[in-house]
């Protein structure tokens, strides 16, 4: 198993940051005669990113999937490549990005996304251009290295399959381990008629979830009582706490999080429907 190093979290960062420059009106620098700036309808600053694909020395390397990237208005620059979740002090100045402390999960990652977050910070050593086209986004290097993004539509609540990646409490945020069973993995999933039903890392469960705006109050879950290993205990009780009474909700691009008033919550990833059949299992 590998452990991802604070460096890959910069370079993550170093992503994230680089957007957010490149989108900001006027901060372009002109490609041509008549001062074209880097402009889109499109709005960057917090709005996920997916990253497509990293061109280093010339050879394009796919990123890892579900790798993306958000700049929040904060002056935060936070990312993930599908493994640890990163942040970062970010300070935009033109279409240039400075990035300070930067902080990361160390969950062990899959040898294909070491590689590529490795290949990634090589590339982020320096300063890095932006450039915008619609909804693409260029990230480029000094060394002419190059990162394709991008925008990410955001997901349906209801009908969606949420899978529970990350467990937050206040300003922490802790990974679902993921060695879990996978019918053990927590996820959700809402229904049109304010329902929620799903797994939350021991046992399966079901009730009531009103959404009005951005909040959604969770009635008691119903459920199986099974007993499990303690690791999926505490994960199940980490995602209950955040399913009681109340909570708000955001959803940008495939990741939705939701959090309760007292400061618990979860981050969750869209899956695929064709997953759905797993999530009565206990």
């Amino acid at each position: 198993m590998h452990t991802q190093r604070m460096a890959v979290s910069v370079s993550v960062l170093a992503l994230l940051t680089l957007a957010a420059c490149g989108t900001e009106p006027g901060s372009g620098s002109g490609s041509g005669g008549g001062g074209d700036t880097v402009q889109s309808d499109v709005p960057v600053t917090g709005v996920a990113w997916s990253v497509d694909s990293l061109t280093v020395g010339g050879k394009k390397t796919e990123a890892p999937e579900g790798s993306r990237l958000e700049f929040d208005p904060k002056g935060r620059a936070k990312a993930g490549f599908g493994c640890n979740h990163i942040s970062a002090d970010a300070r935009v100045e033109g279409d240039r990005i400075t990035l300070a402390k930067p902080v990361s999960t160390q969950m062990a990652c899959d040898e294909t996304t070491e590689t590529f977050e490795k290949a990634a910070l090589a590339a982020m050593d320096g300063e890095l251009t932006a450039k915008l086209s619609g909804e693409k986004l260029t990230l480029t290097t000094e060394g002419g290295d190059t990162f394709a993004l991008s925008e990410e539509k955001p997901a349906d609540l209801a009908g969606t399959r949420w899978a529970v990646t990350t467990l937050l409490s206040g300003e922490t945020a802790t990974s679902v381990p993921a060695d879990l069973p996978e019918d053990r993995v927590p996820h959700l999933t809402f229904g049109e008629d304010g329902t929620v039903h799903g797994n939350s890392g021991c046992n399966s469960f079901h009730g009531k979830a009103e959404v009005k705006g951005s909040t959604i109050t969770f009635g008691p879950p119903a459920g199986t009582k099974k007993l499990c290993p303690e690791a999926e205990m505490e994960t199940e009780r980490a995602v209950l706490a955040a399913l009681d009474g109340p909570a708000t909700y955001t959803i940008k691009g495939s990741t939705l999080t939701v959090t309760s008033k007292d400061g618990k919550g979860i981050g969750a990833t869209a899956t695929p429907a064709t997953a759905e059949g797993t999530q009565e299992h206990g």
